[in-house]
């Protein structure tokens, strides 16, 4: 058994590049960065920030709804897998890259009324279809009651 997941919660540091196929699909393309905080260490040594560039993949509904609510700045929590692919550049040198294919993706910005703006907006799994297939988001409607709902009263489970 193996797994390819990965989840980044990070500031989009461009708006997002949306190219359609001829059949309606949909792809977008930008980057994220996530830092991690510098600190001193207990012997005085500065460690500074560290940040890391992520090349983000949306495809269909996604994708979409990437063109319309995600901009540089945008903070951002995204849930998929890691993809490297390679081509050869116009000297004819093989380069690589690594991509983030998004399955989810969460709008952690505030309105500007100050309410939160966080909405999922989960990827249905491709099912065999073609990568560029129109798919429709998942409405926010359709999450599983949140912790501390009535419904949690009804679990047989110990914990």
């Amino acid at each position: 058994m193996s797994v390819n997941k990965i989840i980044l919660l990070g500031n989009v540091g461009k708006d997002p590049e949306v190219r359609y196929f001829d059949n309606g699909g949909a792809v977008a393309n930008f980057t994220l960065a996530t830092t991690e905080r510098g600190y001193t260490a207990a012997n005085g040594t500065q460690v500074p920030d560290r940040t890391e560039w992520h090349n983000i993949v949306l495809w269909r509904g996604l994708a979409e709804i990437a063109e319309k609510y995600v901009k540089k700045g945008s903070k951002l929590f995204i849930e998929g897998k890691i993809r490297t692919r390679s081509y050869d550049d116009a000297s004819g040198n093989k380069r690589y890259i690594t991509e983030i294919w998004g399955d989810n993706m969460e709008l952690l910005d505030r309105k500007q009324d100050g309410a939160s703006n966080a909405a999922p907006f989960p990827q249905p799994p491709a099912g065999g279809g073609a990568p560029n297939e129109a798919r429709q988001p998942v409405p926010p409607t359709t999450l599983p009651p949140m912790e501390g709902s009535q419904d949690d009263e009804k679990d047989d489970l110990p914990f």
